[in-house]
């Protein structure tokens, strides 16, 4: 008798922060936890981080003495959101998200978009496969470099300054990811987007930069756009883009008008990834804290749900990941959806509708 085959183990952190990033962290696990269970091939395992800001206001610090040390023992990072109305944004993001992304190299930041069966576009005549982008965004310098100051505080002569650092090796290598990532897609297509009309020395790098890599990807077509006028092409002619390659501050804007293009910004995932794989990549939903709904029960988990099938991919799970997604707009196709999405569903609804069709698809139960 041939031995039971050895189960491929995942190992998971969890941070579900503040607002409704427990809320949806939850689910998620809820729904990966299923997922395993009904296919049998893999196990994960999670382990939860308590920091937030809750954690800050208490210690003093969102990330313990060693933290991050601990997180570097998983395999990933699934993340939920950071922001509190009553600690200065600017504290929340740079010791708990960025600290985290910076000193893992998690230099990719990958933003997928599209329009879901079931779902509306607010632009007219947009249908399911009209919209369909990933965004890459540069993910540990540019303009959230950190480098910068002020002097002369409260005079009328304050000076602050906001230096945005753009070094050749990272512009190169997150630019030459964007095109890996382009290569990988059925079109083969990237658009390079930049503000060197205005910004004549960083931006400018980017350019060059991109013409340079370029030579290494016969196979994939370019083109690039200013920041501004890229708005007006999302917009406008959205069949014309397919994957964009940005800054830190360009690509995080852009990425929030895509999400907001394709029905709302609580579907859009996020993938942090450090390419080398020498440290976690982290995964997070880009949606944001949202403490107007928090403790409600009717924050949207379908950007966590999408995100989580985005880690499975980068953990070798393709299938799964495949089959999680085929579960969500099979589910957002019959209407179990929240109220951004035009439905009345609250949370728990839409975990149990996809768990459930789940069941189906893996054939444990009829539809």
């Amino acid at each position: 008798m041939s031995p039971a085959p050895t189960l491929r183990k995942h190992s998971i952190a969890t941070i579900g922060a503040d607002g409704i990033g427990p809320e949806v962290i939850d689910a998620g696990v809820q729904v990966l936890r299923k997922l395993a269970s009904l296919d049998g091939t893999f196990k994960l395992d999670f382990e939860e981080f308590d920091w937030s800001s809750e954690t800050y206001k208490k210690t003093g610090q969102y990330i313990p003495d060693g933290g991050l040390e601990q997180l570097q023992k998983h395999d990933a990072i699934l993340f939920g959101a950071v922001g509190a109305p009553d600690v200065p944004d600017h504290i929340s993001l740079w010791n708990l998200r960025l600290a985290i992304c910076q000193p893992f190299q998690q230099y990719a930041n990958v933003r997928p978009t599209k329009i879901f069966r079931g779902t509306e576009s607010p632009l007219r005549k947009a249908n399911p496969g009209d919209l369909d982008w990933v965004i890459v965004r540069e993910n540990t310098e540019g303009e959230y470099a950190g480098q910068g100051g002020r002097s002369h505080r409260g005079q009328p002569w304050e000076i602050a300054t906001e230096v945005s650092i753009f070094t050749r090796h990272s512009v190169e290598r997150l630019i030459r990811f964007a095109f890996e990532t382009a290569r990988k897609r059925p079109r083969k297509f990237l658009t390079v987007v930049t503000k060197s009309n205005a910004q004549r020395n960083g931006m400018v790098m980017w350019d060059e930069i991109a013409a340079e890599v370029s030579k290494d990807f016969d196979d994939v077509k370019w083109d690039k756009m200013l920041v501004d006028a890229m708005t007006c092409r999302m917009v406008l002619d959205p069949k014309s883009l397919d994957t964009i390659v940005a800054t830190n501050l360009h690509a995080d804007i852009l990425s929030d008008l895509a999400a907001a293009l394709a029905g709302s910004i609580g579907i859009a995932p996020t993938s942090n990834f450090d390419p080398t794989r020498k440290n976690p990549s982290m995964f997070e939903p880009i949606h944001g804290s949202a403490f107007d709904i928090a403790g409600k029960g009717v924050a949207n988990p379908v950007a966590t749900f999408w995100t989580a099938s985005e880690m499975l991919i980068w953990l070798g799970e393709d299938e799964a990941a495949k089959k999680l997604m085929e579960s969500v707009e099979a589910v957002t196709e019959r209407g179990v959806r929240t109220r951004d999405l035009g439905g009345s569903a609250g949370t728990k609804e839409v975990t149990e509708a996809v768990c459930a069709e789940l069941e189906v698809i893996y054939g444990r139960k009829k539809a």
